[in-house]
């Protein structure tokens, strides 16, 4: 009997591995819980780009300082991520998301407060090392309490991360422009609410993780050799590059392309836009499941190189085709992200933590990374050819043929 798996730190690799016996069920309250919270994180995230115009004023900001602060933020909340989960996979710390959200508090209340540039930095990392707490963590708490439907659950916790950050932007621009920046405290109430509902989810993990103690389970190492994890990660990480690019050049600079090709008002962007990004959230929700029903790398095939011809088409059509392509190419495409999230947590049960954390944070810098590069092609050749050039990126799916057959550790058992 291994009485000290937990002080070894293989209690949370042995938690990712257990298949579900027959009586359980996806624990629904605490994937709510930890799905509730992403909304939250991920809006109270928006509070910094929100502040930009008043802190720009403020402090007589440059240009290079707004990105030095967008930078801060995004080395500590998207690089920490893969650190924080290769240390939780050798010592649980099933507290660790309250705690990380009380860092994300002090950032908030630091930043409503901030007399002088260094000052605000450190409330922006403090705001980012919030989130590489909560993103990895929470991620493997929606797996383990999944019941086995492992898809369904990773898609309804980043279903919450995409409402966070489509409600977010709006409702921070509301309240911190109106009432100043000092209101910013207001959003800690936010923080507040997110760490009383991670404390019985913490609880339920640390008595999660104890209960495989009970049952003697051990760990069995890496699933997959070496040179086969390392090749299947990095073209998984190359799908993730086509796909968030093509959606940073739909997200960050669809109004602007409706507008100058179609000549259609900014309200009118914004309305299809916000169509966008409502296939997007439902995307995301459908790819999960779907790959518990018919396996993740049918999903991943389909979701990226099945909307190629889509992408090839849409910078050559009218406005209401464009208007159809982009729904199709974002409820498509959005299905991809919980497909391989899941697919690299089934091929390496050992460190779940890790390539959740990995994925997560490369996807959070990939956005604003394809955003920037995005907008300086923008102002180099138009925001036409931005279009013609990315229609070309999902055909980078065809690398999807190197993935190899990864199935839940549960049904490769049986």
């Amino acid at each position: 009997m291994r009485a000290n798996v937990a002080a070894s730190g293989t209690a949370a690799a042995e938690a990712d591995r257990v298949a579900p016996t027959p009586h359980e069920r996806p624990r629904y309250a605490v994937i709510g819980a930890v799905s509730f919270v992403h909304i939250l994180n991920d809006m109270m995230q928006s509070v910094i780009v929100a502040v930009y115009p008043l802190l720009k004023g403020e402090f007589h900001l440059g240009f290079i300082q707004i990105g030095l602060i967008t930078l801060t933020f995004q080395m500590t909340a998207s690089l920490l991520q893969p650190v924080v989960g290769l240390v939780t996979d050798k010592r649980p710390l099933p507290y660790s998301l309250p705690i990380g959200m009380c860092f994300t508090l002090c950032g908030l209340l630091l930043l409503s407060v901030a007399p002088s540039y260094p000052i605000l930095l450190l409330s922006v990392a403090l705001i980012g090392c919030g989130s590489s707490a909560f993103h990895p963590e929470s991620s493997r708490v929606a797996r383990m309490a999944s019941g086995g439907r492992h898809g369904f659950a990773q898609s309804l916790f980043q279903l919450g991360g995409n409402l966070g950050q489509a409600a977010g932007p709006a409702l921070a621009a509301v309240v911190v422009l109106t009432y100043g920046r000092n209101h910013v405290r207001w959003f800690g109430l936010a923080a507040l609410l997110a760490i009383l509902l991670l404390l019985p989810v913490s609880r339920w993990y640390r008595a999660h993780l104890r209960a495989q103690v009970r049952r003697h389970l051990t760990a069995d190492g890496p699933r997959f050799p070496p040179r086969v994890a390392h090749r299947t990660i990095g073209v998984l990480l190359v799908l993730m590059f086509s796909k968030f690019f093509y959606l940073a050049s739909i997200s960050s600079y669809y109004t602007f392309y409706l507008m100058r090709r179609f000549g259609v008002s900014a309200k009118v962007a914004d309305h299809l836009l916000a169509l966008f990004l409502l296939a997007v959230a439902l995307g995301t929700m459908i790819g999960g499941p779907l790959g518990d029903r018919i396996g993740r790398r049918q999903v991943i095939w389909f979701s990226i190189l099945g909307i190629a011809p889509f992408t090839l088409l849409l910078p050559h059509v009218g406005l209401a085709w464009t208007v159809g392509l982009s729904i199709v190419i974002g409820l498509v495409l959005a299905s991809a992200f919980p497909a391989i999230i899941v697919y690299a947590q089934d091929m390496l049960t050992h460190r779940i933590g890790m390539v959740s954390g990995l994925f997560y944070g490369f996807s959070f810098g990939l956005g604003g990374l394809g955003a920037a590069v995005l907008g300086a092609i923008a102002d180099r050749f138009g925001i036409l050819f931005v279009y013609q050039v990315c229609a070309f990126l999902p055909l980078l799916g065809l690398l999807a043929i190197f993935l190899p057959d990864v199935r839940p550790p549960e049904r490769a058992a049986a």
